[in-house]
Order: C-alpha cells, then structure tokens, then sequence
C-alpha cells in the first residue's frame, strides 16, 4: 500500500518542490485551492491522469478540470479561446471560475473523456498556482474526495479519504470558499451555467448579460446522458446517510423537520434554529443570511454526520440567490434531489 506523505509548507520550505517532484514522476497529490482541495496530477500525462480515477473510484466519462498559474495558459490548452471566455477569465481570475472551451490536441482524452472540450481553471490560492508552476505543466484536478462523497476542505478530510491512494496531500490550511467552482461553457451557442460556485449566476450576467442554466442544476439527469463538466450527472457529495432537503422558510422548513425527524436523525440547520431539535444530531452551517459561512462548512457538516450513527438527515436549504444557488445546489445534490417543499 502506497505510503500518503502530509506535506506542510509552514514548517516545511521545500513542501512545495517536493509536491512537484512527485507529480513529475507521475503520481497525484493533494493540492489546496481557495474551493476545495483537488487532486492534482499532470494534465498532459495520460497514465498519471488515469491515476486520479482510480484513487477516487471516479466513473470513466466523467471528465476532469485543468489547472493553470497563468491566464495566458489557456491559449496553449484552447486553439481559439472565445471571446465571451477571455471576458470571463479578465473578470474573475485568478478565482473560482471554470471555463469550458474547445480543447487543443494537448489535452489526453483521459481528462476530457472523449469529448472535443475542456474545463480550465485559474485558482486564486497562492500554494496551488505555486504548485503549478513548480511542476511546470497545468494539473487535471478534481476534488479530493471518494467519488460520491462530500468534497474535502481541509488537509486532514483528504488524508481521511485517500491514505494509501495517492503520493501526498500539500497542506494549505482551511479552503475559503468551500464549494467547487463555478462552470461555465462557452462551447454552445449561448453561455451556459452547468455548474454554480463561488462566482454567483448574477455576477456572470454583469458580465455576459443572459446566461442559461442547465437542467442538470435542478434535477437528476439521466445515466445515458454525456456531460461536459464534473459534478453534472452521478450523486455528488453525499454523506453515508440518505438525506432529504425540505425547502421554503427557514420558519416553516424547522417546523417540518420537527414534526417529520426520529430521535436521533441528524438535522443540517441554520445557526438559529440550532436548538429546535434537541433529541436529533444536529450541525450547523451558518446563519440563514450568511451565505459564504454556509459554503465554508456545508461539507464540513455533512461528513461530520459520518462519525455518527444517525440512520438519515434532514437538511434546511437556502434560496436559489446569489452564493445561495451553489450551496442548495450541492445540499440538493447531496439528496440526489430528494426535496420537501413547504
């Protein structure tokens, strides 16, 4: 079984180089991001790529996001970057922005999964454009977690998940937003939302005006469907518990929960309604109008329900506005849509 090395750049100066040895030599490590921590490998290397699914259990048409320290990157990844993603990539790189465009020859079908298109991403944590740099190719990372289960924030939930299946984790403390990126394909006629993030769908259309949002952000999409960006098509960052989202009011959603929950079902609440259950498990993930605390932790708090004995959840959700869209978008998917409305 292969040996999982934490590396911390604190203490460490060489943390770093070290990382990029590694993925020079082929292997996959852990990478912070200012979302969630990835798993990074060389982007160009087919067989290094591959490493990624199999460390994940990740189904082979689901492809990969590529990573760059620079925006003039994307012109050597895309032969004819369009203009709507120039536009974009000016706005908000280094950030939590992933582009789909058309990929260049460079680009292994192991990330892209046969298809002719590319996730590019310009993260704004210092350690992962310094790791890439280091490694002086981009790197194909997705999130650094068991497929299907919540994303990891923190050095420690990768070691939870992946001792043994990768390299190293380079430790770069706790990620800021604490959702995946926001993905957006320019490789359609018209700007599409596949994925929301910590760039909202309102800050998108400052920029492009009418943006269009994909099914796939509402309801299950079916197993026959091809998808162009990850977190699309299979259940995502689910804990071992079923969990059921009841949507509506905060007022209201509590009192449901409080009428429908077992003693002892794990409830996922508003910091204000923290003390309306007292015979159920109950995580908080921020109060209802704070929408970047509830993205910090809502994987936080959802892995947390593991290391209980809860039997299943219940989860309060908040409005489809702003950061709001991504977090009741991983809540829900989380569910795999399994929703109450009130």
């Amino acid at each position: 079984m292969m040996q999982t090395h934490l590396l911390l750049p604190e203490s460490d100066v060489n943390a770093v180089q070290i990382a990029a040895g590694l993925i020079k030599q082929g292997e996959v490590v852990g990478m912070p991001t200012e979302t969630v921590y990835g798993l990074a490998a060389n982007a160009l290397d087919g067989r290094a790529v591959a490493k990624i699914f199999h460390a994940k259990g990740r189904p082979q048409d689901n492809p990969l996001i590529v990573h760059i320290a620079d925006a003039t990157q994307l012109n050597t990844l895309c032969p004819a970057v369009p203009p709507q993603a120039a536009r974009l990539a000016e706005a908000f790189w280094p950030g939590p922005l992933t582009l789909i465009v058309p990929k260049a020859a460079c680009i292994p079908e192991e990330v892209c999964c046969g298809l002719d298109t590319v996730g590019v991403r310009l993260p704004a944590h210092p350690l992962a454009r310094a790791l890439i740099r280091a490694a002086g190719v981009p790197l194909a990372a997705p999130s650094a977690n068991l497929s299907g289960r919540p994303s990891t924030t923190t050095a420690a939930h990768v070691l939870r998940d992946m001792d043994g299946r990768i390299a190293a984790v380079l430790d770069g403390g706790p990620c800021g937003v604490g959702v995946e990126s926001t993905v957006v394909t320019l490789a359609q006629d018209r700007p599409r939302l596949l994925r929301p993030g910590g760039v909202t769908l309102e800050q998108l259309q400052g920029v492009l005006g009418t943006v269009e949002l994909d099914r796939a952000l509402y309801e299950k999409i079916g197993d026959e469907a091809r998808v162009s960006a990850p977190g699309m098509k299979y259940r995502h960052y689910a804990p071992k518990a079923p969990v059921t989202v009841v949507r509506g009011q905060p007022q209201a959603a509590a009192a449901y929960i409080k009428a429908h929950a077992a003693p002892g079902d794990g409830v996922l609440c508003f910091d204000e309604y923290r003390d309306c259950f007292s015979a159920c498990v109950v995580a908080c993930f921020g109060a209802q109008a704070d929408l970047a605390a509830q993205a910090r932790a809502v994987f936080d708090c959802l892995r947390a329900f593991d290391d209980t004995a809860v039997r299943q959840i219940w989860a309060q959700c908040p409005p489809n506005d702003g950061l709001g869209l991504a977090v009741a978008n991983r809540i829900q998917k989380a569910a795999g849509f399994r929703t109450v409305d009130v």
